[in-house]
């Protein structure tokens, strides 16, 4: 595909069925923000709802909001708003905690609901926090689990009768490759193991379907695509037929079958309430279920193919103006691989990248030498992308990264 002009750029912005969706966030003049991967936009409608939230619910009502105005239902409630995003029944979706958490939670159901089995498989490239949990959860349990690691392409062949679940992450968080979740998914069962898959880099901007592939489980983070601030709480999926097969090990009080009876012994609630364990962080909800309400007015396949062609243009725009500039493409060129984001390989991608955001390019960078971009549909346009690969390109040509100011790290890289 030979690289669009601006002009082009501005013209299929003006046709672009999602370009109104844009004036529901709050973006800075002069930024062109391609970092939506790692933290969402702010929607309009979150600070009206939260401020609400603060002034009526809690400033006025107080603690009669946990039943006037549904409190204690905000992890079923969100949860079955995201069901409807990665192909999910209501009741098997549950806003509560963190990603990391969540993982925990799920491992444990997965590897007790396969107990003759000691492995857990994932990808070598996974993110850490996925790897780190396993590792953790298998220490603490003591009873021999491994976790064990393979390249992307080699993991359907690594499963065997050890495998008691396989953990992948559904679009990889360094090069934006997406696993085929279905032909995986069959793959793990195959080989009697349990499938769970992390949706971090997928719900909100890469349709999914969890029931149509299979899953067992899966957990996903709220302040990437679903727009829910930072730190946002996470979610988790348990398909019904395994929900009340196990009790997850973080038995709180709101996991409890009735817990305004304050019993002194647990008994796990019916269905995916087991898997909640604390209190609801109430504001931080409520500006998740904002972000979430937004994308539930938006139709899944334009949202994709908007995507598609956003990041089809990018690539396509940096390779014809940065040419012969030090830049490897790792993100899959096929777009039925490829998640909504862009990453390319350059040896002074930490300094590239701090140039890039002092002209108001906003992407990441992830060590050792990514440049990584994302690309949310809902409000990146394309003339965006081609503005942030101009310049990329000058930035490059003129060795503009190569100033001190550039060369220092931060604590958040």
């Amino acid at each position: 595909m030979s690289a669009p002009s601006r002009a082009e750029c501005l013209a299929r912005d003006a046709r672009d069925p999602l370009a109104g969706v844009r004036r529901s966030f709050r973006l800075p003049e002069g930024v062109i923000y391609l970092d939506g991967n790692s933290l969402g936009a702010l929607p309009e409608a979150t600070p009206t709802r939260l401020a609400a939230v603060i002034e009526e619910e809690w400033g006025h009502d107080l603690i009669r909001s946990w039943n006037k105005h549904g409190w204690i239902e905000l992890p079923r409630r969100i949860g079955d708003k995201i069901a409807r995003l990665v192909g999910a029944s209501p009741g098997e979706v549950v806003v509560a905690d963190s990603t990391s958490v969540n993982l925990f939670k799920l491992l444990a159901a997965a590897l007790a609901l396969n107990p003759e089995r000691r492995v857990i498989l994932s990808e070598r490239e996974n993110f850490p926090t996925d790897l780190y949990m396993a590792e953790g959860l298998a220490g603490l349990l003591g009873q021999g689990h491994a976790l064990k690691l393979a390249a992307a392409n080699e993991i359907a062949g690594a499963l065997d009768g050890e495998t008691a679940v396989l953990m992948l992450t559904h679009v990889n968080y360094r090069s934006g490759a997406m696993h085929d979740m279905e032909a995986l998914t069959a793959a793990a069962h195959r080989a009697g193991a349990l499938a769970l898959w992390d949706l971090s880099h997928t719900v909100g901007a890469v349709p999914v379907d969890l029931r149509a592939a299979g899953a067992d489980f899966a957990v996903g983070c709220g302040y990437k695509y679903l727009n829910g601030g930072p730190g946002a709480p996470a979610f988790l999926f348990v398909a019904e037929c395994h929900q009340e097969a196990f009790r997850q090990p973080l038995s709180g009080w709101l996991g409890h079958a009735e817990p305004f009876a304050f019993e002194s012994g647990y008994r796990p609630a019916p269905g995916i309430g087991r898997y909640v364990a604390g209190t609801p962080a109430v504001l931080a909800m409520a500006a998740l279920e904002a972000g979430v309400d937004l994308l539930l007015t938006v139709d899944p396949t334009a949202l994709r193919e908007k995507s598609l062609a956003l990041t089809q243009s990018f690539i396509a725009a940096v390779e014809a103006l940065a040419g012969g500039e030090g830049l490897t493409l790792v993100t899959p060129r096929d777009g039925a691989r490829r998640g909504s984001q862009v990453s390319f390989r350059h040896a002074e991608a930490w300094p590239v990248m701090q140039a890039l955001i002092a002209r108001g390019v906003i992407g990441d960078f992830r060590a050792p030498d990514l440049l990584r971009f994302g690309f949310a549909p809902l409000y990146t346009r394309f003339v965006d992308a081609w503005d942030a690969a101009a310049a990329l390109a000058d930035i490059l040509k003129t060795r503009a990264w190569d100033r001190p100011e550039f060369h220092r790290r931060a604590l958040v890289t």
